[in-house]
């Protein structure tokens, strides 16, 4: 991944071409390594961590708690194409993510649920009762 460039350091031409968003999520493997978008909401009973995975299905998923530290990820193959198939255009690949949140203590790591449904990761954290 290209680093963040301070502007202070090279002309304004330089900054954008090393800050382009695009560049951002491919490297040089072929894979397509980009951060779902998440919203954490929280009421009095829980955390909810909602994670936008559009085209990935249960199986593509990955979640796992260890050292108070939630991780989700994501690892979905290209389907097999049909030999002397051509593209004209090919923008689906291999995709792949990781996503980690440090859990407070008051989350009762026991209680863990997630869900699946229209493209979003829906994972509750039950907080500890008091």
């Amino acid at each position: 991944m290209l680093a963040r460039i301070n502007k202070n350091y090279l002309p304004a031409y330089w900054n954008d071409f090393f800050n382009d968003e695009f560049l951002s999520g491919f490297n040089n493997t072929g894979r397509n390594e980009t951060s779902p978008a998440v919203n954490i909401i929280e009421d009095e009973k829980e955390f909810r961590i909602e994670l936008a995975v559009p085209g990935l299905s249960r199986k593509d998923l990955k979640i796992e708690v260890e050292n108070d530290l939630l991780t989700v990820s994501a690892d979905q193959k290209i389907k097999k194409v049909e030999k002397g198939t051509a593209f004209r255009r090919k923008e689906f690949g291999h995709y792949t993510f990781s996503k980690s949140f440090q859990l407070p203590e008051m989350i009762d790591q026991d209680r863990i649920k997630a869900h699946h449904e229209a493209g979003i990761l829906s994972i509750e954290l039950p907080k500890r009762e008091e």
